[in-house]
């Protein structure tokens, strides 16, 4: 399926500049952008059958990030493009979602807020870090962060028991290990990044 895909894709006439943009991968990544406005018209007043939709619709959303990256390596069409708009599609997708759930009352909002101001903090770390010639990599801290946001959300959005099991209270109950991941791999990222500065000066 996914070879036909792929072919599929590499008949559409594009100039080499537009295919560093136009590529399965991208597509992939853009349709997960896409499902935002989705989420925002279902999470307005959703009952106990849509949240459990909610919830696949954005697993999907989630999972497709493994494909994109299992496609662009596979075939090796990693592009400038697709670097940028991964860890990005990523972070509008799960923020989104959670600062949808503040007004329905399923997510506090202060964790939210930290949440978002360490992303963006983070990110401006490593920008100012790259344009100095310093790379900072993604840490395994940093990923662990983001894989109990995607559990915490999926758990809040579901919100209701299922199997006996309060959805909500394990989602806010992951989403707190979230919050000290986050805070933990910010931490981390910021000692980084002034270690990096301290080597450039020398």
């Amino acid at each position: 399926m996914i070879d036909y895909l792929k072919k599929t894709f590499d008949r559409i006439p594009l100039a080499s500049a537009e295919r560093e943009i136009i590529n399965l991968p991208n597509a992939i990544t853009l349709l997960r952008i896409g499902l935002i406005p989705v989420l925002f018209f279902l999470l307005t007043s959703p009952g106990e059958t849509w949240s459990l939709i909610i919830a696949i619709i954005f697993v999907c959303a989630a999972l497709t990030d493994l494909l994109d990256g299992y496609i662009a390596r596979r075939y090796q069409i990693v592009t400038t493009m697709g670097k940028f708009l991964d860890p990005v599609a990523d972070k509008i997708i799960v923020n989104t979602a959670m600062i949808l759930m503040i007004p329905i009352g399923r997510i506090p909002a202060w964790m939210v807020a930290i949440i978002i101001i360490r992303d963006f903090v983070v990110d401006g770390m490593r920008s100012i870090a790259s344009s100095e010639g310093v790379v900072i990599d993604a840490s395994n801290l940093g990923k662990q962060k983001t894989l109990c946001q995607i559990f915490a959300v999926t758990a809040l959005m579901i919100h209701y028991p299922v199997f006996g099991i309060d959805a909500h209270t394990v989602g806010i109950a992951v989403l707190y290990l979230a919050l000290f991941l986050t805070l933990y791999s910010g931490a981390d990222y910021s000692l980084k990044f002034f270690h990096g500065a301290i080597r450039k000066k020398r």
